[in-house]
Order: C-alpha cells, then sequence, then structure tokens
C-alpha cells in the first residue's frame, strides 16, 4: 500500500457490521455512485435498510478496512447460501442440478466488495477479500459484478473466479451481471 500510513481490517460478525453500518454505507454509497452502477440515495437506503436483516443471517460474515486514521476505506460481506436459495433461479439460463445444490454450508455468497476510490488498486480489496474468506468453511463462492466493472472482473478472475452465467439480480429490471464462482481449497 502507498504511503497513507498503516490501513487495518477488521474481520466481523453480523451484530458488529450493524453496529459498524455507517461505515458500511458510507464506502458503499461512494464505491457504487458513479458508472457502471450510478447508485442513487434511494438506492443507497433501500440497501441499508436490508443490512441489518441481512446480517442476522446465519453465517453472515463482513470484513471494515479503515486508514491510519481510522476512515472506512473498504468493505466486504456475505453469507452461505441457504438450501432454499434463489440465487440459482435468477440465472438467465439454467445451470446443472449438481452445481445449483445448496445445503447452507456449501457455497458462500459474496454480496458486496467495495473500495472507496482513491485507495483502489493497492491490494485492499483483495484483503478485505481473504479476510471475509477466512475460515469459512465452503466449498466455494459466488458473486455476481456488473461486465462493465472491469477492474472488479480481472480481480476476481485474477484471484480464480470463473463466469458461469449472468443475471439480472433481484428481477428483470437491474442490468445484466455476470456470475462468477469462485472453488476453493478442499481441508488439508
Amino acid at each position: 500500500m502507498t504511503g497513507r500510513g498503516a490501513i487495518a481490517i477488521e474481520p466481523m460478525d453480523g451484530a458488529a457490521a450493524v453496529r459498524a453500518q455507517d461505515a458500511f454505507r458510507l464506502v458503499y454509497a461512494e464505491a457504487f455512485a458513479g458508472p457502471p452502477y450510478h447508485e442513487t440515495g434511494d438506492g443507497v437506503a433501500a440497501a441499508f435498510r436490508r443490512f441489518p436483516v441481512q446480517a442476522g443471517d446465519h453465517g453472515f460474515r463482513a470484513a471494515l478496512a479503515r486508514a491510519g486514521d481510522g476512515a472506512p476505506i473498504g468493505m466486504a460481506y456475505g453469507r452461505p447460501l441457504p438450501p432454499d436459495a434463489v440465487w440459482w433461479d435468477e440465472l438467465t439460463e439454467p445451470v446443472p442440478d449438481a452445481m445449483r445444490r445448496e445445503d447452507g454450508r456449501r457455497t458462500f455468497g459474496l454480496m458486496e466488495l467495495a473500495v472507496r476510490g482513491p485507495w483502489r488498486g493497492q491490494g485492499v480489496a483483495r484483503g478485505l477479500h481473504t479476510a471475509l474468506l477466512d475460515g469459512i468453511g465452503a466449498e466455494r463462492v459466488l458473486l455476481n459484478v456488473h461486465p462493465e466493472n472491469r477492474a472488479a472482473t480481472a480481480a476476481y478472475r485474477a484471484w480464480g473466479y470463473r463466469k458461469v452465467g449472468e443475471t439480472r439480480p433481484g428481477g428483470g429490471a437491474a442490468d445484466l451481471h455476470d456470475v462468477m464462482l469462485l472453488d476453493l481449497p478442499g481441508p488439508a
């Protein structure tokens, strides 16, 4: 990382993430304000009305990165997909039953990963990703990424993710997103 001072990444459970909700909101609002997301104030408000409920889900995990002065600079969060997960149902083309099988532990859904502009390209996203996934015990990680976010897509590919389909998150009104999957190493 550059001369901005030490960057600390704090793994959190759901309760801690809710207590730090304002920091998550700040990162989310700034990181997704520009293209290709163009997140509005109403969209941010809606996302953070859902946040406490999501944080209460079984297995929810989060990670928050802060600069040396304590300012939030990046965040990530997700949870294991439950057996009745709809994530696979939202793909534009069906995938094999063996891929979509969920048991509440098999797949960790990476819901959000974002870094504020001035801190991008310094390894913060990688650090958040590593902290979030440390010890999750899942076989794989699933995420959606906007295909026009080339930097994020390139990072995910460099970390071992592969595209397995496309989706319109939350229904038909959203932009088409790539669905990417990362197979995690098995137990030693």
